[in-house]
């Protein structure tokens, strides 16, 4: 494991990265997360192929953005950044929550980088007036209302991943999570995702059924379910996921070597 300090648009990004072989595979975190998340797939994949993970401008240990911007197009620029410094021209994208808004951005307007997206608990796009009216809740009161957003997406969490997660939303400042939640709100992921055409998977728990989730939005998006965790599941049941990540990255090595052969 190398840990990288990479100049981003918006100040320093924390990067970890390792392993080598195939197409390497980069994984980016949820809003107040970090590249911890991923701890489990980074030892899994790295005996074979090559891993990075990336904390987010203000996420983690990297820079916090001079001006509050957290735009999701902003974030995909944090990924782009990385990549352009690590000299990879092709990936597999694996994002989670913001950060699957984030790797959707980044893979509609750079398609020919990307061999796979991988989506797990991906938002959909909110319409305008419910987010109004979250985004005014959370401005009047925003402890209350933060923390019962949090326990309801920590249900079925392990004890150790609601510890980590609960430290890692109280180590982020009003004035940021107010900032991106915003930007989630505004962001549209399914132009971008009709942009790319390449394989994709949208990962869900039971915290992502609801009507505004991405997999109402795009009904023929391939979509696997994993019971019984949290909103992270990559974390409560790291082995299920991996194996879940396995086949996927199987799949898409598949269609890299064919398109490989055509040219």
């Amino acid at each position: 494991m190398t840990i990288r300090r990479i100049e981003g648009p918006a100040g320093e990004l924390h990067v970890d990265d390792g392993g080598n072989g195939g197409v390497p595979v980069v994984f980016v975190h949820s809003f107040a997360g970090s590249s911890a998340h991923w701890a489990a797939q980074l030892a899994h994949l790295r005996g074979s192929r090559r891993a990075v993970a990336l904390d987010l401008r203000g996420h983690g240990a990297s820079a916090p953005p001079p001006d509050d911007d957290y735009a999701v197009a902003s974030l995909a620029a944090d990924v782009a950044a990385v990549l352009n410094a690590l000299d990879l021209p092709r990936v597999e994208l694996v994002g989670h929550s913001i950060g699957a808004s984030a790797t959707i951005a980044y893979a509609g307007t750079h398609p020919e980088r990307v061999s796979g997206l991988l989506l797990v608990g991906a938002p959909g796009r909110t319409p305008a007036e419910q987010a109004q009216q979250i985004l005014r809740a959370m401005k009047a009161d925003y402890t209350k209302v933060t923390q019962e957003y949090w326990s309801k997406l920590l249900a079925g969490a392990e004890t150790r991943v609601r510890a980590q997660i609960t430290a890692e939303m109280n180590s982020l400042s009003k004035d940021a999570a107010l900032a991106i939640i915003e930007g989630a709100f505004a962001y549209d992921p399914v132009p971008d995702l009709e942009r790319f055409a390449g394989p994709t998977l949208s990962v869900t728990t039971a915290h992502g059924e609801g009507p505004n989730d991405l997999q109402h939005a795009l009904p023929h998006l391939p979509h696997r379910r994993i019971e019984g965790t949290s909103h992270w599941p990559h974390m409560d049941r790291p082995n299920e996921f991996n194996d879940l990540l396995d086949e996927f990255l199987a799949r898409t090595s598949d269609v890299d070597s064919v398109a490989t052969d055509r040219r």
